[in-house]
């Protein structure tokens, strides 16, 4: 259950980011509720997933793949780019991520 903890914690994560994205500063009623749930969802998930995991690899990859499907909604939502420089980023969180669950004791 600890992976899935921290998978349901990487989503809200990316819910977090975009929703901040679109409530205008808070100025929107609900982007903003749906944002401060999303924050404190994904607090409390990462809290379960860190009842198992070391927090240096718990939270590493909640905000690295957090950042990464940000990047990646982002893109599809906003239509932001995504430029080569982006892709070589993404590959190194990734595997740091994977190095990072490859080497924890």
């Amino acid at each position: 259950m600890t992976w899935v903890f921290l998978g349901i914690a990487v989503v809200f994560e990316i819910v977090f980011a975009l929703g901040t994205n679109a409530t205008k500063g808070f100025t929107r009623l609900w982007p903003s509720v749906l944002t401060l749930l999303a924050a404190a969802g994904g607090i409390y998930t990462l809290s379960l997933a860190l009842r198992e995991l070391d927090v240096s690899v718990g939270y590493t990859i909640w905000t690295g793949l957090g950042g990464v499907g940000t990047v990646i909604c982002g893109a599809l939502v906003f239509k932001e780019r995504i430029t080569p420089a982006r892709l070589v980023s993404f590959a190194a969180i990734i595997g740091g991520a994977v190095l990072l669950r490859l080497t924890a004791v």
